[in-house]
């Protein structure tokens, strides 16, 4: 996977939850003999998990994995 910023990987899992919220409020509707269908909820919803996922992994990413610690040097 190339590499992506928190940033980046943050601003698409909020364009995924915003894809989401506007399908929701009206996925699909008619006027007359005509209808219109948004996208596809399933499909942004596993978007949305990929987002989730990836933001969560470089969140973590040395926060609590890397361990510090100090050396003092002893003339003995």
């Amino acid at each position: 996977m190339p590499q992506i910023s928190i940033t980046v990987a943050q601003d698409m899992l909020n364009q995924y939850i915003a894809a989401e919220k506007a399908v929701l409020q009206g996925q699909a509707y008619t006027i007359g003999n005509r209808s219109l269908t948004r996208a596809n909820l399933n499909a942004i919803r596993e978007g949305r998990k990929e987002w989730e996922a990836i933001v969560e992994q470089l969140s973590t990413v040395g926060g609590g994995s890397m361990r510090v610690r100090r050396i003092v040097p002893r003339d003995d």
